[in-house]
């Protein structure tokens, strides 16, 4: 067997359950740097133990998440998908553009999936088809979906009355205090997100799936030598992914009530932080959904935090980068100590 045929194997290994392995540090530190953000929010600010805080938390970046979880899944490849953000501009300005036309809402919301597919799907020609890099398929993908929608309309758009969104994102009250600020409140944009977690949890470690994206990030051609189809699991990778931004932007259209060309800018990099942060390999074979999951809520509150502390806002992007610089370097520094270097 050959070395890269026993890392394809070895990868597959990790949908059989969640064994200590010492590449899940970055997955702990993760969950750790979460906790002491929590803590020292609290401490020094009191409100970040409140279930507000938390409501707010998963309400305002329910659709982070989902779009965390479409990123895991090219990324174990190997790959990445340039591409989610710009799908959600144009299926909330398409969505949105169709519903001030008088277009019932549900039609508008599958249209929006509906396009998040053909996006997807044609990532997948361009990487499987054309043989083009994931990079510079979805890049491409990204100009023309933000084209696109400034074609449609750059102007700020407003969900028309009696004909919008507002069933995802009504208040669900969990526990019901006699302050606002100790309300647990969902709504079904998080209920959805849930839903998105437990999906690609079950699809990366249940599913045949789940097991040849594993062994195509450990090798490809390891994948291919053993019988895995690597070619239709690519396509249905892309595919998951642009369902699963069009998903993200019904969510967060429904939240903000409005629609604009220039919306998503940027959140396919807060996307990867969150999987790397998570502890997801950038180079593919190893990483859990739920691990991106933690980065998403790490990313989300970073926002509050820098806020806080009357840091800038621009200086959020700096804190992330350097966030996405040290868990790379951990990386590398595990699988160099683990004797599976990539």
């Amino acid at each position: 067997m050959t070395t890269a045929t026993r890392k394809a194997a070895k990868a597959t290994k990790a949908t059989k359950g969640f064994s200590f392995n010492p590449q899940m540090i970055p997955t702990i530190t993760a969950v750790v740097i979460f906790i002491l953000m929590l803590v020292m929010g609290q401490a020094l600010f009191g409100t970040y133990a409140r279930l507000g805080f938390f409501s707010s938390l998963f309400v305002d970046h329910a659709y982070l998440i989902i779009l965390a979880v479409a990123m895991t899944l090219p990324i174990l490849t190997g790959g990445i998908d340039l591409s989610v953000g710009a799908i959600v501009a144009i299926t909330s300005v398409v969505g949105v553009k169709m519903t001030m036309a008088g277009v019932p809402a549900f039609v508008a919301i599958i249209v929006m999936l509906l396009l998040g597919v053909v996006f997807g799907l044609l990532a997948g020609v361009l990487i499987e088809e054309f043989n083009m890099q994931p990079f510079i398929a979805t890049l491409s993908t990204m100009f023309l979906a933000r084209g696109i929608a400034s074609m449609i309309s750059t102007d700020s758009l407003t969900l028309p009355e009696g004909n919008n969104f507002d069933f995802i994102s009504q208040d669900i009250k969990i526990i019901d205090r006699p302050k606002i600020s100790h309300d647990l409140t969902i709504n079904v944009g998080v209920i959805i997100a849930v839903l998105v977690v437990i999906f690609g949890y079950i699809l990366l470690h249940k599913t045949r799936t789940g097991r040849t994206i594993y062994a195509i990030g450990g090798s490809r051609s390891s994948a291919e030598l053993m019988g895995l189809p690597a070619k239709r699991t690519n396509y249905i990778i892309y595919l998951v992914s642009g369902t699963l931004a069009a998903l993200a932007s019904v969510v967060y259209t429904a939240n903000v009530g409005s629609a604009k060309n220039t919306v998503g800018v940027g959140w396919e990099l807060d996307a990867i932080s969150s999987v790397v942060i998570g502890g997801t390999l950038i180079t593919g074979g190893f990483g859990y959904v739920l691990g991106s999951v933690i980065g998403a809520l790490v990313r989300s509150i970073i926002d509050p935090l820098t806020s806080d502390f009357g840091v800038p806002a621009e200086w959020t992007t700096i804190v992330v980068g350097a966030m996405i610089l040290i868990f790379v370097v951990l990386q590398r520094a595990v699988t160099a100590l683990s004797g599976d270097k990539k």
